[in-house]
């Protein structure tokens, strides 16, 4: 059975276009599959200096309060471990993503578990597997210089590990809704005829 880490980070649940595209796309991945849905907008903490304390400091030195502080961001690592595949949806607001998901990346960023320095740079230490980022937005064009969302979060993953990123954009709803929509459903669909 495969495990699919779904990842929304929409501040709406009604009438979110990458909610319902991140649906779309997981029920047609196949029935032999176990979803697990982690909705950013319930609440993500954001780093504060104790986090960040707690992060540097080795775990075997932790105090209990430096667990409790990094329990959070020790379940979205292990999420992204445990995945097969990890779905994301990723509204753009005001040019870039939505705070939720950028406070999500601030935790799951940790030296020596998700990525290390070494001499010639960065390694990513989450093992590469396939992502599908669902883009959306109302008038900003995914891809253009406007775009400072999409480009954000797959440097991001590329970091930790994960470089088989799939782009999906569901652009410019506010323009002609109908018309964008339809053909953001079309690109899931043909996503993953061309992926398997």
């Amino acid at each position: 059975m495969s495990k699919i880490l779904h990842i929304d980070s929409s501040a709406r649940h009604d009438g979110s276009v990458s909610r319902e595209l991140g649906t779309r796309l997981i029920e047609r991945l196949g029935p032999d599959t176990d979803v697990k849905v982690r909705d950013l907008a319930a609440g993500v903490p954001l780093l504060s200096e104790s986090t960040l304390d707690a992060m540097w400091t080795p775990e075997a030195e932790r105090t209990p309060d430096q667990q409790a502080q990094l329990s959070v961001a020790d379940a979205f690592i292990a999420e992204l471990m445990d995945a097969d595949v990890i779905v994301i949806g990723l509204p753009i607001y005001n040019f870039g993503p939505p705070a939720a998901m950028k406070a999500w990346a601030d935790l799951v960023a940790r030296a020596g578990t998700t990525f290390q320095y070494t001499s010639t740079g960065p390694e990513g230490l989450v093992a590469n597997k396939p992502v599908y980022v669902i883009v959306t937005s109302g008038g900003v064009p995914i891809g253009s210089p406007m775009d400072l969302s999409s480009t954000w979060l797959t440097t991001f993953l590329g970091f930790i590990g994960l470089y088989d990123v799939t782009v999906i954009a569901a652009d410019q709803l506010n323009v002609d809704p109908e018309v964008a929509l339809a053909a953001a459903r079309e690109r899931v669909d043909h996503t993953l005829v061309v992926a398997t």
